[in-house]
């Protein structure tokens, strides 16, 4: 099954986020093991601001490790590698640095193209967290303002509307707080999309409020580092839940 139908089927999904920078080896495989243990969907590889040239030996000792689809999260175009299944071809649809709307982009075009690994162009955006993250700093963009849910309508809607294939709602790494319900409710009503959000989650009564508001997926990361088997917790409370029932109520 590739990376997009898995992100369009109906189950909820969850999605383990490594950091190669933040991950020594032995930890890297114990998470793994954890992750399709636990039955996560799929692992994100990437990171705002990769200091080392660790990107081929994480994917390759993940793959050593489990099955699942290993899937870049790249924070810019030096974050690509073949080893991997596939690419959130991320467009900082919320803000306004050209270099990350499109600069990036062009300048991996080709090598891309030229690659085996499946695309997904996705439409990422900022919500704030009431704090500064790596992400807002790195990519100097400011996001959405919390209670401003109908400027993240209208900017899901303009990535929907220009072709993307996912949209990425992410409060940021190590987040205080987590994207707002009523901005997950509010882009899932008015687009049409798989809907990723990430930022904030650590256990599983707030993975099951996020997917209760209509996420498709939601990206475990820091909290995964700090504990692995926390993944146990999020996913076994997830796939216990009947989400269709009580969406439906």
């Amino acid at each position: 099954m590739s990376v997009k139908d898995i992100l369009l089927n109906s189950e909820k999904k969850v999605a383990w986020l490594c950091d190669p920078d933040k991950t020594a080896d032995q930890q890297l495989i114990y998470t793994a093991h954890v992750a399709q243990n636990a039955g996560a969907d799929m692992v994100l590889i990437g990171g705002s601001h990769l200091q080392h040239n660790g990107l081929d030996h994480c994917i390759e000792r993940i793959k050593s490790a489990c099955s699942l689809p290993v899937v870049l999260f790249p924070g810019n175009c030096m974050q690509i590698s073949p080893l991997a299944d596939a690419i959130l071809f991320l467009s900082l649809i919320s803000g306004r640095n050209a270099d990350l709307l499109i600069g990036q982009h062009v300048n991996v075009a080709y090598q891309l193209h030229q690659s085996n690994l499946e695309i997904i162009p996705t439409g990422y955006m900022l919500i704030d967290s009431g704090m500064p993250t790596s992400v807002s700093y790195i990519s100097n963009t400011m996001p959405i303002p919390r209670d401003k849910t109908d400027i993240a309508v209208s900017t899901a809607l303009a990535g929907q509307l220009l072709g993307m294939q996912a949209i990425y709602l992410e409060a940021g790494s190590g987040a205080a707080l987590t994207v707002p319900l009523q901005c997950i409710k509010s882009v899932k009503e008015h687009t049409r999309l798989p809907l990723i959000i990430g930022g904030g989650i650590n256990n599983g009564k707030i993975a099951k409020s996020i997917m209760l508001s209509g996420a498709d997926m939601i990206v475990i990361g820091n909290a995964a580092e700090e504990r692995p088997d926390c993944l146990y917790e999020i996913i076994s409370y997830i796939k216990k839940t009947p989400f269709n029932a009580e969406e439906n109520q």
